[in-house]
C-alpha cells in the first residue's frame, strides 16, 4: 500500500461481511452515498465470490453501471451488457482431478461447478448451502461426468466443518501451486486456478477504465479480500474483519452492521459528512 491518493477515482467493495449487513441488506444511507459516487468521477465496482446473478439487485440497487468483480476475480462481468470481460476458469482436467479426490476422502461431500453464470451440480442438499443457492436453484442436476468436461469458473465443496477442515489440509499439499483456495465459510471450500484472486482482477478493471491503482480504494472483511487490500492506494478494513485483515488496511471502519462502508466513504471525502453512523 502506497501512500494516501490526492484522488480517490475507483472503489472495490466486496459484498457479504462488507457492504451487507448481517440481514443482508444494504443501508439506505449507504446507498444514496453509493449512488452518488459516479457524480463524483468515482468507477464503485463490486467484488464478490458470489456468481453475476446473486449480484444483480445490489447492482441495480446501487444504480450502478460498472463492471462487477465475481468468483473472487475469476470472472469480470459487465452487467450492463451482460458478458464477460475478463473470464479465468479452472481447466476441466484438474477440476476433475479435485472433485474426484474429494469424494474419494468424503463420499458425502457436494460437488458444484460455476460455470460462468450457471450453476451445475449432481446432487442439491439444503443443509448445505451459499448464499446464491439460497436465491436461485442449480442450473442442471446431472451426473459429475456430464459437466467436469469444460473449463471451471469456480468449483465449491460443501460439508460439515469437520470434512472441509481436512479436505483444506488435503488439498493445501496436494494442489498446492496447481489451484487456488478460499475459505470464508466452515462448510464451504471454493476452489478454482491458481491464478484467480481479487487483487489481480482488480487490477484488469483498473486498467480498463485507465485508473492507476494508487487512485483505487479497497473495502473489505475477509481474507480473500486481503491482496485487494494490499494492492490499493487505501485499504479499508471492516470492524468485523479478523485481526489480520485488519492489520493490511490504512484504517478500520465500524462493521458492516454499524454501516462501516459509509463511514470510510465519509472519511476519505466521498460523501457528505452528515452525522455519524
Amino acid at each position: 500500500m502506497g501512500a494516501p491518493p490526492r484522488t480517490i477515482r475507483l472503489i472495490a467493495i466486496d459484498l457479504d461481511g462488507t457492504l451487507l449487513d448481517g440481514a443482508k441488506r444494504v443501508s439506505d444511507g449507504t446507498a444514496e452515498a453509493i449512488r452518488g459516487l459516479a457524480a463524483r468521477g468515482v468507477k464503485a465496482v463490486i467484488a464478490s465470490a458470489r456468481p453475476p446473478r446473486s449480484v444483480r439487485p445490489f447492482h441495480r440497487l446501487l444504480g450502478l453501471d460498472t463492471w462487477q468483480i465475481n468468483y473472487n476475480g475469476a470472472l469480470i462481468w459487465d452487467e450492463v451488457g451482460r458478458r464477460a470481460v475478463f473470464h479465468r476458469p479452472m481447466a476441466a482436467e484438474l477440476a476433475r482431478e479435485v472433485a474426484g479426490r474429494a469424494r474419494a476422502v468424503h463420499p458425502g461431500v457436494l460437488v458444484s461447478c460455476e460455470v460462468l453464470d450457471r450453476w451445475y451440480t449432481d446432487r442439491f442438499d439444503p443443509a448445505f448451502n451459499t448464499e446464491t443457492g439460497k436465491i436461485f436453484p442449480p442450473d442442471v442436476i446431472a451426473p459429475l461426468e456430464t459437466f467436469l468436461g469444460q473449463p471451471i469458473t469456480k468449483l465449491m465443496l460443501l460439508g460439515s466443518p469437520e470434512a472441509i477442515d481436512g479436505l483444506e489440509a488435503l488439498f493445501a499439499r496436494e494442489f498446492a501451486g496447481r489451484a487456488g483456495m478460499v475459505r470464508t465459510d466452515p462448510d464451504l471450500l471454493q476452489v478454482m486456478d491458481r491464478r484467480v484472486s481479487k487483487a489481480a482482477a482488480l487490477r484488469e478493471v483498473a486498467a480498463g477504465y485507465g485508473i492507476p491503482l494508487e487512485e483505487a480504494m479497497a473495502i473489505g472483511d475477509a481474507p480473500n479480500d486481503l491482496e485487494m487490500l494490499e494492492e490499493s492506494g487505501i485499504a479499508v478494513a471492516m470492524g468485523n474483519a479478523p485481526e489480520r485483515v485488519k492489520a493490511a488496511a490504512d484504517w478500520t471502519a465500524p462493521s458492516n452492521d454499524e454501516e462501516g462502508v459509509l463511514a470510510a466513504l465519509r472519511r476519505y471525502g466521498l460523501c457528505p459528512a452528515g452525522d455519524p453512523p
